[in-house]
């Protein structure tokens, strides 16, 4: 099946899921290949068999060589520990929304480990989903705005939100009752093995804390939990650079010391994160 033709029978059998942008009414119809809600505002959907729900142009900071870089570190498992955690969490018949869903490695890795599992990913980044598109995965994406999502009121049953921001507002009217967001946010020593490489003790970017971000969630979902996830992950040499790519700690480095890093020889990187998770009431 073509990518487009997929993309429409998902969008035919889940059409209550999608709501207009514009005028926040959920779409009525699929008509010649466009959703069209009751207003007449209408998308097409493209020939990856996506939807693009935003109303003016958006550029990202990840460009297709980062975006190429994560596909794979990813494949070969940086992220897997996550998905596997994510994982546990989750029963049969999820309707799961992933938040940035990027190049989507992690949510095809996610929904690999579920049972009957319903699956939404979204970002701002073009480049980005058309290459989700590209995976052999179940998922549906698409292009939209956080502080806008383009789905009906208590749809999910699950957010998954892997270093991505948030918006709480719109989390909590989009999850069901009793739905839950899966925050994933790195610790002080997440990839501190090419921190340290890339930036001396003195520089802003040489640590990182996440209690503010940890505090916000905890005001949005005051009953949160939250579990330590640490790993190593070893990897083969040609995916040094890949590492390096992969993340924004390297926007703030000189070319001297990115160099400096991919002739490290480093071969290993800590992952060390916290899940939070939070329940709607």
């Amino acid at each position: 099946m073509k990518k487009r033709e997929k993309g429409l029978q998902f969008i035919e059998q889940h059409l209550d899921l999608f709501q207009c942008p514009v005028c926040q009414c959920g779409y009525e119809r699929v008509e010649s290949g466009s959703i069209i809600c009751p207003n007449g505002h209408s998308i097409d959907v493209s020939k990856k068999g996506t939807l693009y729900f935003l109303n003016h142009a958006v550029t990202s900071e990840y460009d297709s060589e980062m975006l190429a870089s994560r596909r794979r570190i990813l494949t070969a498992g940086l992220f897997d520990p996550i998905c596997e955690e994510f994982s546990r969490y989750m029963g049969e018949n999820e309707m799961i929304l992933d938040i940035g869903s990027g190049e989507g490695t992690p949510l095809k890795r996610t929904l690999s480990l579920l049972k009957n599992a319903t699956a939404i990913g979204f970002d701002i980044s073009t480049a980005g989903i058309n290459l989700a598109t590209q995976l052999n995965s179940e998922a549906f994406f698409c292009i939209a705005d956080l502080a806008n999502l383009p789905f009906n009121r208590a749809q999910f049953t699950t957010i998954l939100d892997l270093f991505s921001p948030s918006a709480y507002s719109e989390f909590h009217r989009v999850l069901r009752p009793g739905g839950q967001v899966l925050k994933i946010v790195p610790n002080a020593n997440y990839l501190g093995e090419l921190r340290q490489l890339l930036y001396d003790k003195s520089s802003q970017h040489a640590v990182y804390q996440n209690d503010q971000v940890v505090d916000l969630f905890e005001k949005h979902f005051p009953n949160a939990q939250s579990k330590r996830l640490t790993y190593t992950f070893e990897f083969d040499a040609d995916l040094l650079s890949d590492l390096i790519q992969m993340t924004p700690l390297h926007w703030g480095a000189t070319p001297e010391t990115i160099k400096k890093a991919k002739n490290s020889k480093l071969d290993h990187i800590t992952v060390d994160v916290t899940l939070l998770k939070g329940v709607t009431a």
